[in-house]
């Protein structure tokens, strides 16, 4: 009796239909797939170190995130994974999956992308460590086929595939359609910094000019007298500059028609709040922060209304779903090393920006409305 076995057909991989013959190129040094450039990356580092306002707002939403638990699926595993959260190694310097995955949002936000690696022990039965990888010396190019992305590095100018791409991955914020980059959240404001750093720059070399006062001083000589000599104009030169640089108050005395006037003073210094206020406007639109959060107070009455609230919850919770395949890889990752197989949840904490006071008044109104309800039902019963 033949036992009939049907071949296995061969597993094919997906092809993407979409992406023309030109971008089919297995070369990764010349790969047509856009990528970000380390020019780029410097032009956004810059931005929060010349901008202090989008530094902030940056750590704001970083912070803002909050922090979060996994709930195994099995209970012998939950001691596993508490301390595998709070003690790892991350980039050698501190402890804690929260403190990477900060650095790591930050570096996502700032980017546009994030790379990151899950290093083993020598023995290979756990993960020793997290680290934070430098775009600069990483490379993320597509492979094949572009629903694939591939972490590669550079070794002096050569870009070479990481050897065991599963201990790797890389978040791309906001995804430009057919390339293989991220989009920062801080793609549109090089222009408006660039204005609100000249409003700067000008106020700095006019503080420079007209806050050091300085004086010019004139003498008319006599029409009958004798010409100004040389002697004379420096002698006057010399006892003003003696009655300036004294330690102690001096008097200027001299002889002969001398005026003196400030330097600057009868200018005016242009108003800058106004296009400040517009620049700084757009910027925080951006952002995506309430004002009042980053120390800026532009109402008497400022303060987070429903709507505020609601759309930068909705924007938390938006970078928390981005978060989330990159804890799950991390999470699954150790516990199959450490011989489990069983499913979790993540849990984060909840996000209350909200009044405190509505808070308590919103709650006090649903329960005087239950209870007039039910008031209202044993009513009808007795009837």
């Amino acid at each position: 009796m033949k036992l009939g076995f049907k071949k296995r057909a061969k597993q094919r991989e997906s092809v993407v239909q979409t992406v023309p013959r030109a971008k089919e190129n297995s070369s990764l040094m010349f790969s047509t797939f856009e990528r970000q450039s380390k020019a780029e990356r410097e032009l956004y580092s810059s931005l929060r170190e010349a901008v202090p306002i989008i530094d902030a707002a940056i750590c704001k939403i970083v912070r803002l995130i909050g922090n979060f638990k996994v709930i195994a699926h099995d209970k012998r595993a939950q001691s596993v994974i508490d301390d595998f959260i709070r003690n790892v190694n991350i980039s050698g310097s501190s402890r804690g999956m929260y403190g990477f995955l900060c650095t790591y949002m930050d570096e996502l936000l700032t980017y546009g992308e994030a790379v990151g690696e899950m290093v083993l022990s020598k023995d290979g039965e756990q993960i020793s460590a997290l680290y934070n990888a430098s775009l600069d010396d990483v490379q993320i190019v597509p492979c094949k086929s572009p629903l694939k992305l591939l972490v590669c590095k550079n070794d002096l100018g050569e870009i070479t595939p990481v050897k065991n791409q599963e201990l790797v991955f890389t978040t791309l914020l906001n995804p430009k359609a057919g390339t293989a980059r991220g989009i920062s959240v801080l793609k549109s404001l090089p222009f408006v910094s660039s204005i609100l750093l000249r409003i700067f720059g000008s106020i700095k070399t006019n503080w420079e000019r007209v806050g050091d006062v300085r004086f010019a001083v004139t003498y008319k000589p006599e029409q009958n007298g004798a010409a100004l000599t040389q002697e004379s104009a420096k002698q006057i030169a010399d006892e003003w500059k003696k009655a300036m640089r004294s330690d102690s108050v001096c008097d200027f005395v001299s002889v002969g028609d001398i005026s003196i006037k400030a330097i600057g003073a009868e200018n005016q210094m242009p108003d800058c709040d106004i296009p400040i206020r517009h620049i700084m406007e757009q910027i925080i639109s951006k952002l995506g922060i309430p004002p009042f959060m980053l120390g800026i107070s532009w109402s008497s009455t400022e303060r987070m209304s429903e709507q505020q609230a609601d759309i930068l919850t909705s924007e938390l919770e938006y970078y928390r779903e981005i978060l989330n395949p990159v804890i799950s890889k991390i999470i699954s990752t150790q516990l199959r090393l450490c011989g489990f197989n069983c499913g979790f949840d993540i849990e984060w904490n909840n996000i209350n920006l909200q009044d405190s006071v509505e808070l308590s008044q919103a709650r006090l109104n649903n329960a005087k409305a239950m209870q007039i309800e039910k008031e209202y039902d044993l009513e009808a019963c007795i009837e």
